[in-house]
């Protein structure tokens, strides 16, 4: 999927990750984040099934990127239920402010959708995702395993009624316990 966005002079493509992007991917959150943790994450959670990502390219530079990753509810749901974690987004800093994350999220989360995603949790700013359509997870039952304030952990329904009678605690696979 290539979603192109006129932003500026130059066009903007949002496309899926390929293996010649990972030296630019790492780079770019290492830059947005200031540190390389987040990077690591990325390149430990590349190969797992169901994980994917996603760039955003302004002339032939990779400027953003987005990452999923499968999570696990324990709790009460259903067997087959595909609840993705978004995390990292990041975006190189002389890019941000421009709507490149917003670009970045909104077209990935169609493709989440066409893949068969039927919910999407995230941690980070409330007063950011909303914007997208997250609300806050205990208004659906669900907790994060981190400790972290109520209103920070939001899930989205890719599928409307996907949460209906779930609950639980959702936890994030081993390697973001690596990232902090």
């Amino acid at each position: 999927m290539s979603v192109y966005c006129s932003q500026q002079s130059s066009a903007m493509e949002v496309r899926a990750e390929k293996p010649e992007d990972i030296a630019a991917i790492r780079q770019v959150n290492i830059a947005a984040f200031g540190r390389e943790n987040e990077a690591d994450l990325v390149d430990q959670l590349r190969g797992v099934a169901s994980s994917f990502g996603f760039v955003a390219v302004k002339s032939e530079q990779v400027v953003g990127h987005i990452f999923f990753s499968p999570v696990i509810l324990a709790g009460e749901c259903s067997d087959n239920l595909l609840i993705l974690g978004l995390a990292p987004v990041a975006v190189l800093p002389d890019y941000q402010r421009q709507g490149i994350g917003s670009l970045l999220i909104e077209s990935s989360l169609k493709k989440c959708d066409r893949l068969g995603c039927q919910a999407v949790v995230v941690l980070g700013h409330p007063e950011y995702y909303p914007r997208f359509g997250f609300i806050r997870a205990t208004d659906k039952g669900l907790k994060c395993e981190y400790p972290v304030p109520d209103e920070a952990f939001m899930v989205l329904e890719l599928v409307e009624g996907a949460l209906t009678g779930c609950t639980g605690t959702v936890k994030y696979r081993s390697e973001f316990s690596a990232c902090e």
